[in-house]
């Protein structure tokens, strides 16, 4: 068992290796400008470091996941720390657009073999008070994730575009070296390359990835024109892939998990809803204080620390109130708060007081923090034992479609012009998804009940 001490070195190796996927999700949003002038691209083009990261990303966390399952999650974490550094050395040297891209895929695969190992190290060597560990993640990403796009702007004041690479070092040094000491030497022997091979569905994992990314592709397209083979061709993968998975002998992911593992499925169902709640927030109300209301950039970072603020401040509470009664009140209580805040959103933000909009920002951010830790914890809990690093690297990927289908809704909905009725009909669609994670967070109580 970890000491006092050594536990919060422990967590804090983890923590600052799974920081680097959400941080290089946002830090870049500023940066666009700055690299699309150097190179002399278009903002579509350029708008592919964005795309190609969340679409790697929701690739490689399963697949990662897969890969520490079967070889070692402290031998992938530093090896995804690795890969990191080489993008964050490489890319500011990059001579061509393509280059920069090639490294920006690198620092996507990285970080998402970072999460699945981190969470798995976490399930096999804490195991008192593994929800408030979990919350630590959960704190260093929310704060990674909302703060990064004002670092960002601060880095590129400093250093130009290449900064946002650069500011990766110090913690990949951080988590490389704490890790390299705290964790524990991998039960399993490196297993050679042709071993690993015959260990890996190869093309499980083929038709996986291809489905993947056709579909989430023709998610980003949706708003503009919407490339309708793209989803014919994900899908058709997808079906191969499920019909692949349940004749294979050793499956990348074995399908019927999802069907005697049901408890799991309802908190994949439910954190793919909480993530598309979030991020119509964390991507639609900046566009709707600047342009509709007017606010300058500096007032709609201060109204979004409302949310984003009180996320932070109630992860910790939340790993501590799981650890005493489980998982099942905060799940609940999550939901409720979500409903009840899109409820006063819609009917009440735009015509309330100052101090109005910022207390119900912080239902919102109350209700996304009890969410974000609880679920991750009962991820944990409900996964085998055997496949921690394949079901956490899926529940990054519930966290990625959650994205793009909020950039969807707000692209068909802000894409022409923001206005009080577009406002409103966001607020609508974030009733009907809390309502729908309300309904299944009722569904999983029950769920659990039957399985204890």
């Amino acid at each position: 068992m970890l000491s006092k001490k050594s536990r919060a070195v422990f967590l804090t190796a983890v923590a600052s290796g799974t920081m680097l996927n959400p941080l290089n999700s946002s830090v870049i949003s500023l940066a666009l400008h700055s690299i699309q002038h150097e190179f002399h691209l278009s903002f579509t083009t350029v708008s592919w470091l964005i795309s190609s990261f969340y679409l790697a990303s929701a690739v490689a966390q399963p697949v990662t996941g897969k890969l520490g399952d079967l070889i070692g999650r402290k031998r992938l974490f530093l090896f995804g720390l690795i890969l990191v550094a080489v993008s964050a050395i490489g890319a500011p040297f990059a001579p061509t657009f393509m280059t920069l891209l090639v490294m920006r895929l690198f620092q996507s695969v990285g970080s998402s073999a970072i999460y699945p190992s981190g969470v798995g190290l976490i399930r096999n060597h804490i195991h008192e008070r593994q929800a408030s560990a979990l919350a630590v993640l959960s704190i260093f990403a929310s704060a990674m994730t909302a703060l990064g796009p004002t670092a960002g702007g601060f880095l590129i004041v400093w250093g130009g575009w290449p900064a946002i690479f650069i500011v990766n070092l110090p913690f990949i040094i951080l988590s490389f070296l704490l890790g390299l000491y705290m964790f524990p030497k991998d039960q399993k022997k490196g297993a050679g390359i042709k071993t690993i091979i015959r260990q890996l569905d190869i093309l499980g994992i083929v038709l996986f990835a291809g489905g993947i990314i056709f579909l989430l592709s023709f998610l980003l397209s949706f708003s503009t024109s919407p490339h309708a083979v793209e989803c014919v061709l994900g899908l058709l993968l997808l079906c191969a892939f499920v019909w692949r998975e349940l004749k294979t002998d050793k499956p990348f992911i074995d399908v019927r998990l999802f069907k005697t593992q049901r408890n799991l499925s309802a908190v994949y169902v439910q954190f793919i809803l909480l993530n598309v709640f979030f991020y119509c927030l964390f991507f639609g109300l900046p566009s709707y204080f600047q342009d509709e209301m007017h606010l300058s950039v500096q007032t709609s970072g201060l109204f979004m620390l409302f949310m984003s603020g009180m996320s932070i401040v109630v992860s910790p509470l939340t790993g501590k109130w799981i650890d005493r009664s489980g998982v099942v009140k905060p799940i609940f209580a999550g939901a409720l708060l979500m409903t009840a805040g899109a409820v006063l959103l819609t009917i009440f933000f735009i015509n309330v007081e100052t101090i109005g909009k910022g207390l119900i920002l912080s239902l919102l951010g109350i209700g996304y923090g009890l969410g974000n830790v609880a679920l991750q914890a009962a991820m944990l809990k409900t996964s085998p034992s055997n496949m921690v690093g394949t079901t956490s690297g899926l529940f990054q990927t519930c966290r990625y479609l959650g994205s793009i289908l909020s950039s969807v809704i707000l692209g068909i909905l802000f894409g022409k012009e923001i206005t009080a009725a577009h406002f409103d009909m966001m607020g609508i669609i974030m009733i009907i998804a809390g309502g729908a994670s309300l309904l299944m967070a009722v569904r999983f109580a029950a769920l659990m009940k039957t399985a204890s």
